[in-house]
């Protein structure tokens, strides 16, 4: 085998760059990369929330190509993968990373192009969130399928949620714009509350799912992977929709909702930061006490993610329920998300460099 053959093999093996091992939580760098650029736009630095947002464009292009010539050329390889319960869920970070990046749009103000990533992610969930937990749950051979619940499966809430975040954001901005419609706007306001309830309801119960998976199931350090952020970070991502909620424009579904919605977010942004410092010392025990090596691995982003929302929730909900405290808290913990982002990106291209060398 030549030095090429090996370094594509080393690739293929460790980084899934191939189609034919793509993993089906790649779009966790682009929901990563997404949310720490709409953070740093809410902190006022234009230029590094443009780089970020094209950043995250760009991987975003990049796994689309891949998933295409994967659903082309290995569909039993992706059929594998839907009736993986410790897989499956992953698909749902597509449906997540275009939703981010139609928020971020939002954002900059191109609203036709923010549209558009909206219906796709909304046309998405609609395919995933209702077939993944037949092909995951009924459809596995694994039984029982309790001990294949992980982390990952709470992205099927962070999904859900996801669309209520950028409904919500293009219900806020539409008015603004050319083209405000009395009917769509409507039609956002009713399908972000929606699926906030949706997404919560998914929440609650992905985390009994993973309750009995812990006290059923062997549970070692190995299996305290990084991916379990996202009980913190499926939080913070509702508590945004219930914020971008809040700043919708009067209707009747929502003053029926308004205090419920206003009230749950102040108590989950308050759980959802009371589990930071449990998921950091789960980290400590895991590589400081346990010696479990810590080297780079693709679900990192599912960390980062958690860690950049936690911020861009406190933001937002300190500007919605007027409480400068919880802003101020989000306003510099985007530093600490910026910092973690910068790390595992760094560690993402040392680590393939490494992989190129390695023969």
């Amino acid at each position: 085998m030549s030095t090429t053959d090996r370094c594509l093999t080393g690739l293929h093996r460790r980084w899934g760059l191939s189609p034919s091992t793509l993993a089906p939580g790649c779009f966790a760098s682009v929901m990563a990369t997404g949310i720490v650029s709409i953070g740093a736009e809410l902190k006022g630095l234009h230029l590094l929330s443009v780089a970020l947002f094209w950043l995250a464009v760009a991987l975003y292009v990049f796994f689309i190509v891949l998933t295409a010539v994967r659903l082309v050329r290995y569909r039993d390889a992706v059929r594998d993968d839907l009736h993986d319960p410790t897989r499956a869920f992953g698909f749902f970070t597509a449906v997540a990373g275009t939703n981010v990046l139609a928020t971020g749009l939002v954002g900059f103000g191109m609203i036709p192009l923010a549209l558009v990533l909206f219906g796709l992610g909304a046309l998405l969930w609609l395919v995933l969130g209702y077939g993944i937990p037949f092909t995951a749950i009924l459809g596995s051979s694994t039984r029982p399928v309790s001990a294949g619940v992980n982390g990952t499966w709470l992205v099927w809430a962070v999904a859900a949620q996801s669309v209520a975040v950028a409904a919500s954001s293009l219900g806020i901005e539409l008015p603004n714009t050319p083209y405000a419609d009395p009917g769509l706007a409507a039609f956002l306001a009713l399908t972000a509350v929606v699926m906030w309830a949706v997404g919560l309801a998914l929440y609650v119960v992905c985390v009994v799912a993973i309750g009995v998976r812990i006290l059923r199931h062997r549970f070692g350090p190995k299996d305290l992977d990084a991916p379990y952020w996202v009980t913190m970070g499926a939080l913070a991502i509702t508590i945004v929709a219930g914020s971008r909620i809040l700043d919708l424009g009067e209707a009747p579904l929502l003053e029926a909702t308004r205090v419920l919605i206003g009230a749950s977010s102040a108590l989950l942004w308050a759980v959802a930061t009371w589990l930071i410092p449990a998921l950091v010392a789960a980290g400590i025990w895991k590589h400081a006490v346990l010696r479990v090596p810590m080297t780079y691995a693709a679900g990192l982003w599912s960390m980062v993610f958690p860690v950049g929302m936690h911020s861009v929730a406190s933001i937002y909900l300190g500007r919605s329920d007027h409480v400068p405290a919880i802003e101020w808290i989000g306003q510099h913990w985007f530093w600490v998300a910026l910092a973690v982002w910068a790390i595992v990106f760094a560690a993402m291209i040392t680590s393939f460099v490494r992989t190129l060398r390695r023969p």
